[in-house]
């Protein structure tokens, strides 16, 4: 989400009226206002043409609107690719690449559809949520300025809240112990990576020197992990601000904030640590917003830079733990030679490595586009050493 929003403007009620844009989309070409009078049809008509309709009608009845405006996209995508399932695609890169296009020309439309936050983050339609706390969770305090946001970001602001308020349960932490994301952190929904570093065995050298990086802290619940492994201290970097402010909370919520150390640094802390544990993106693609960052990673650059500094912050017999997901691979996006070649390129080598099959829904959805790659898929955790 814009940290430093644009200026939207509009006509209404012949006076020039402006507010701040919250949002990761670019400001629409042209605003009209929009209300329960509009049909579908028409709404579809100028979203796609990149027009913003902002809401003066009931808010239920927007939430309506943008259903039906998914269904209108959705049902053509779904045809386009029942008619290419008849030939195979060329490259699987490119079922990759159609996919994000499409995906992307989707969440343009559906961010038409725009709603006004009033100075104090109220909502000044019938039927609407009171969004107050979630938006002041997301954006700070209030500033007495009204602002516009899309109905769809407004209902990621809203989801985000609840997650942060009810937590995430991460059974490897312990019984009923949480981790609580923050907006625009990434939540550790897919629990098998964790679950792999708590199997993994301890490098012997941690017993010496037991000291632990977390590079990408995140929602800290690594560090968090590794606090209760036994790492008498751990060094967690990160460079977004949010990341280290949703860690921190987590690491008071679970007791653990005097062993974990918590910088804001690009990578590697100084110094070395017996154990170096990086959860990359998984996938090299450009990110379109902020909470993809933590999925996307143009040209593997955060991959290729854990792996090029890794030996240098290594004491003897420390081990450096990445975790990845061989998606990539299958999607024809890097090859396994490219990832052996850059670990072999560093002066490490693999000393084992522990793999695990993804449980979540989109490795056993037919209907998904990137189907076949997805129930291929293994998340691992190679182990790597000088």
């Amino acid at each position: 989400m814009n940290t430093n929003p644009s200026l939207l403007t509009w006509s209404e009620k012949d006076s020039e009226r402006s507010a701040l844009w919250r949002s990761d989309q670019n400001l629409p070409a042209r605003v009209v206002l929009a209300d329960d009078t509009l049909t579908a049809d028409a709404a579809y008509r100028l979203a796609c043409e990149g027009t913003g309709l902002l809401w003066r009608g009931d808010f239920q009845n927007a939430r309506q609107l943008l259903q039906a405006l998914a269904r209108r996209i959705d049902k053509p995508q779904k045809a386009k690719r029942k008619k290419a399932d008849t030939s195979a695609p060329a490259m699987p890169g490119a079922a990759f690449h159609t996919h994000r296009q499409a995906q992307a020309q989707r969440t343009r439309v559906l961010s038409q559809v725009l709603i006004e936050l009033d100075g104090d983050y109220g909502i000044g339609l019938r039927r609407a949520p009171d969004a107050k706390q979630a938006c002041a969770q997301a954006f700070g305090p209030a500033m007495g300025q009204a602002s516009v946001i899309s109905l769809r970001a407004l209902q990621g602001v809203i989801g985000a809240f609840e997650w942060r308020k009810n937590g995430v349960e991460v059974p490897a932490l312990g019984e009923d112990l949480r981790i609580h994301p923050h907006y625009g952190v990434f939540s550790p929904v897919r629990g098998e990576y964790v679950g792999l570093v708590a199997k993994a065995p301890l490098p012997a050298a941690l017993k010496e020197h037991s000291i632990a990086f977390d590079i990408g802290v995140g929602t800290g619940v690594l560090s968090a992990l590794l606090a209760r492994r036994g790492a008498k201290q751990v060094v967690a970097t990160d460079m977004a601000e949010r990341a280290l402010v949703c860690a921190r909370d987590n690491l008071q919520r679970l007791g653990l904030q005097n062993q974990v150390q918590l910088l804001q640094a690009d990578l590697f802390p100084p110094g070395q640590a017996a154990l170096v544990v990086c959860n990359p993106p998984w996938l090299p693609a450009r990110p379109t917003s902020v909470l993809e960052q933590a999925v996307y990673d143009e040209g593997s650059q955060m991959l290729k830079g854990f792996l090029a500094g890794l030996k240098a912050h290594l004491c003897d017999g420390g081990e450096g733990w990445l975790i990845l997901s061989d998606l990539a691979e299958h999607l024809g996006l890097r090859t396994r030679e490219a990832l052996l070649g850059w670990i072999a390129d560093a002066g490490l080598q693999v000393l084992g490595r522990l793999d695990v099959k993804p449980v979540h829904g989109k490795a056993q959805d037919a209907t998904d586009p990137l189907h076949a790659a997805r129930a291929a898929e293994v998340t691992s955790l190679w182990r790597l050493g000088v």
